[in-house]
């Protein structure tokens, strides 16, 4: 019975978890009118100081004589059972600075109210983003007074027209753009937000902040941009280095590029090359790519995990047959689901069950599963995706391509 009873720790995992949703951080800047709070105790009954006093009393005792930033309330239970005794039934922070104290999260909160001061010292608009996002803000500490800086550039600077590299200012480098791109976003909104509603920074303090999200589009002539990196760089306005498609010529009597077998070209340039081949082989392996034996017809294209959109454009794909070699996973058949959204008709080579449980010495582990709904796959390729995801053969089982006998491979290669 005793355990249900409010402990000391149960009141500071309370006390953390609204911290953890930032609450008490938000109340520091923008109070709601919540302090005083008081937090409720479940305590003994009458019918619990009778079956066991000492447990009641040993659990009393630890609260009368913690020393806490809080005030404590009693009640009085058992008169008519036992006789009158007054127990714990609440605790009474009067300020968020208390709760915070008692949390254990002082030193934090302090750096938190600081930064927010260094945030609207660049620029009003930023302590609106503060109040949204406040443990960001203390995750990041001084560098969210960087990314600050960058959102201003970025104001005084639309569409710059250079690389993320060539940015001259203090601490920033394509490293930390890089690390910080979801923030500088947001802190792009909020300077956006507020040009554009008029709107006083205090009055928007507590609005949700908008889903900031990456959308693909053109630059300067170049491919609609995919990787996260290109995305941001299209989204401002910077240059980015153009997206890379390898190849293999597989056929060796190919005397196309003056007989050059493993190429890389811009995707821009892969879109247009229009080969004349019949069969394209996609593989996500270094290794694997580099040992395909020689086929005639036959292009190997090196993938990039979801990183293969890149041949969304290439039209010239349509009228070839296409096979596509992944991880024996459930990120393998995700990937294997988003070609077919570009290419219908892929067709998987060595991602089936034989090839699973002809390899169980050199199983796997898949360290965050998928189970995603795919609706792009066939019957035999749902049920192993099926399989793996609900941990049929095991708890997130992966076979690895480059893990596959190579005679094996050979041999469905043949095939």
């Amino acid at each position: 019975m005793a355990e249900a009873w409010t402990t000391l720790a149960d009141l500071r995992a309370q006390s953390l978890k609204v911290w953890n949703s930032g609450v008490l951080l938000r109340e520091l800047l923008d109070p709601s009118g919540a302090y005083p709070r008081r937090r409720a105790l479940k305590r003994p009954t009458a019918a619990a100081l009778l079956g066991d006093y000492a447990a009641a009393r040993a659990w009393a005792a630890e609260l009368f004589a913690a020393v806490g930033p809080f005030t404590l309330e009693t009640a009085e239970v058992g008169r008519t059972t036992i006789g009158s005794n007054q127990l714990p039934a609440a605790v009474v922070f009067a300020s968020p600075k208390d709760e915070i104290a008692f949390a254990g999260k002082a030193k934090d909160a302090a750096r938190f109210v600081e930064l927010t001061d260094g945030l609207s010292a660049l620029d009003p608009a930023f302590r609106a983003w503060a109040l949204r996002r406040p443990l960001k803000l203390v995750e990041l500490g001084a560098d969210a007074l960087t990314a600050a800086r960058v959102a201003l550039w970025l104001q005084d600077n639309p569409r710059p027209g250079v690389f993320v590299r060539q940015l001259s200012l203090p601490g920033v480098h394509t490293k930390f753009v890089e690390n910080h791109r979801r923030v500088i976003d947001e802190l792009v909104e909020t300077l956006a937000l507020r040009t554009a509603s008029g709107v006083d920074d205090d009055d928007a303090g507590g609005a949700p902040f908008p889903d900031v999200q990456a959308q693909p589009g053109s630059l300067l002539g170049q491919p609609a941009a995919r990787t996260p990196a290109a995305r941001f760089a299209a989204r401002h306005g910077f240059l980015h280095p153009p997206e890379l498609v390898r190849f293999r010529l597989l056929d060796p009597g190919s005397l196309l590029l003056g007989g050059a077998r493993d190429i890389t070209v811009t995707a821009e340039a892969f879109n247009t090359l229009e080969l004349p081949v019949a069969s394209v082989l996609i593989t996500e392996n270094l290794v694997n790519f580099l040992a395909l034996p020689d086929q005639p017809g036959t292009v190997a294209i090196y993938g990039g995990g979801y990183g293969f959109s890149s041949l969304r454009d290439a039209a010239w794909l349509r009228d070839c047959e296409i096979l596509y070699w992944g991880d024996l996973d459930t990120h393998g058949f995700r990937i294997l689901d988003q070609l077919r959204a570009v290419h219908p008709h892929v067709v998987s080579l060595l991602m089936d069950e034989a090839t699973l449980l002809a390899h169980r010495d050199v199983w796997g582990t898949e360290p965050s599963p998928s189970k995603a709904p795919l609706g792009r796959l066939t019957a035999e390729e749902s049920a192993l995706y099926t399989a793996l995801a609900n941990d049929a053969f095991g708890a997130s089982i992966r076979l690895e391509q480059e893990l596959i006998s190579w005679d094996w491979a050979l041999r469905k290669l043949h095939r």
